[in-house]
This record gives structure tokens, C-alpha cells and sequence, in this order.
């Protein structure tokens, strides 16, 4: 599919008025300078899969910034973390910042050394699949290889680790203004969940409404482009109770 731009009432052909288009291409320009610092830090040693020792559950994540923590004051206030340590995980988070199915990333399948390889590696029992934000950056030219990609990536994590159980999350968002690839990439992220019978989380892309740089309740870190700790916090709330809503629950 093509890019489209999204569109609201009173909006100009170019998808926002004036005023806002600039402001929204400065905030993507930084998201790329975001993505090449990713591609810098790939220079630099793998991220461990090392586990952790004790007795619960080894859940591994498959995610970007939003998942690593980048912007938290410290890794243990990350969402990810705070319910690990909520429900005694042992947590697994390679996460890379930048990362998506196909944007900042150069290694692919089996033995490669790439992302799903270090999560199979850890053997988890739960697995969780929060990506794609950054792939809203590579869609107009790449949206065939994103849809591909994530197809699969979830097939060959399900494949390889058949007694996992496996939570997609839709991707996640951090600006008021919503391209129409965020809603064609979600909805190509719950399909290739259902199709491992995966259990799926949407929503999450709103977690941080009335809360992006500019808000006046601002939850966003001094870069305007990930949460701070209180963003965390909430994102960790969310996911708690979107959690216990499954069936059955986590």
C-alpha cells in the first residue's frame, strides 16, 4: 500500500495545516536523527541475553526506545521492569533503540545475530512483541518489506520457541498527530499476532495521549520523544491491567 497522509476536518491536501506540518516534520527529522543514533550504537557490543538466575518465568521483549527505556532515569523504572519485578519475571530486554521490523536494522533470520535470534536464545516462557513505531519512518518507501517483515519475525519466533506464550502489543505512539501508517502497521501487527495465536494487546498507541511534548502535563523526557519516568509509570499501568484482562490472565 501507499503512504497516505491522514487527514482530520479543516486539514490542507498535505494531511495538517500549515502551522502544525512544520512542527510535525521537525518532530520526524529528530525521530531519523534518533534512528541513525541506533545505527551508531550497533557499532558497539551486542546487547546480553544474559537471564537472570532465580526461579520465575524468563520473559524475554522484542521492542525499541520505548521498550529499552531510553529516556527513564534509570532501567528499573522502565514498564517493562516494573511489571517483571510486579509478577517475579526474569527479564530479557535487548531492546535497541531506533529498531523496527525493517527501519535501523540490517541483519535478518535465522543465525543472524539480529533481535529475534537473541530472544530465542533466552529460551523464554513469555515473550512480548512491541514493535513498530519506527517503522512509520520507513513506510513510504518500505511498507511491502514491513508488512513481510513482520509476518516474519512472529513466525519465526513462534516456530522456534512453540511453548511460549506470546503477547503482541500494538505499537506505540508519541505525537498527537497520527499518520494513517500507524493504523495500516497496527492492524498488520494484530494479524500476524492472530495468525500465531499470539495474544494482543491494542490500544497502546494512546497510552500517552494528552501527555506528548508541549503538554502542559507533559509525561515525555527532555529529547520530546520518549517517556520520562512518569510516562513509564503510566505505561506500566496500562500494561498491568491490560494484562490481567487476558485470558487467562498475566
Amino acid at each position: 500500500p501507499k503512504a497516505v497522509p491522514f487527514r482530520t476536518p479543516g486539514m490542507e491536501r498535505s494531511g495538517m495545516p500549515r502551522r502544525r506540518r512544520s512542527r510535525f516534520r521537525r518532530t520526524l527529522a529528530a525521530v531519523g536523527v534518533l534512528a541513525l543514533g541506533g545505527s551508531l550504537a550497533a557499532c558497539a557490543p551486542s546487547p546480553s541475553v544474559e537471564v537472570p538466575e532465580g526461579d520465575g518465568p524468563v520473559v524475554a521483549f522484542y521492542g525499541d526506545s520505548y521498550t529499552l527505556g531510553t529516556g527513564a532515569s534509570d532501567p528499573s523504572v522502565r514498564w517493562s521492569s516494573v511489571i517483571s519485578e510486579q509478577r517475579g519475571w526474569r527479564e530479557v530486554n535487548p531492546s535497541v533503540n531506533g529498531l523496527g521490523f525493517v527501519n535501523n536494522r540490517s541483519a535478518y533470520g535465522e543465525d543472524s545475530g539480529d533481535l529475534p535470534d537473541l530472544v530465542i536464545a533466552a529460551d523464554p516462557d513469555i515473550v512480548f512483541v512491541t514493535m513498530g513505531l519506527n517503522d512509520n519512518f520507513s513506510y513510504a518507501t518500505a511498507s511491502d518489506r514491513i508488512h513481510d517483515q513482520i509476518t516474519a519475525d512472529l513466525t519465526r519466533l513462534h516456530d522456534a520457541l512453540p511453548d511460549a506464550r506470546f503477547i503482541v502489543v500494538e505499537p506505540f505512539w508519541y505525537t498527537e498527530e497520527r499518520p494513517e501508517s500507524l493504523t495500516v502497521i497496527s492492524d498488520w501487527v494484530e494479524a500476524a499476532a492472530a495468525d500465531i495465536g499470539a495474544d494482543y494487546i491494542p490500544g497502546a498507541s494512546r497510552w500517552l495521549d494528552g501527555h506528548y511534548a508541549g503538554s502542559t502535563d507533559s509525561w515525555m523526557a527532555s529529547d520530546g520523544l520518549h517517556p520520562d519516568d512518569t510516562g513509564y509509570a503510566h505505561m506500566a499501568e496500562e500494561m498491568d491491567a491490560a494484562l490481567a484482562d487476558l485470558t487467562p490472565p498475566l
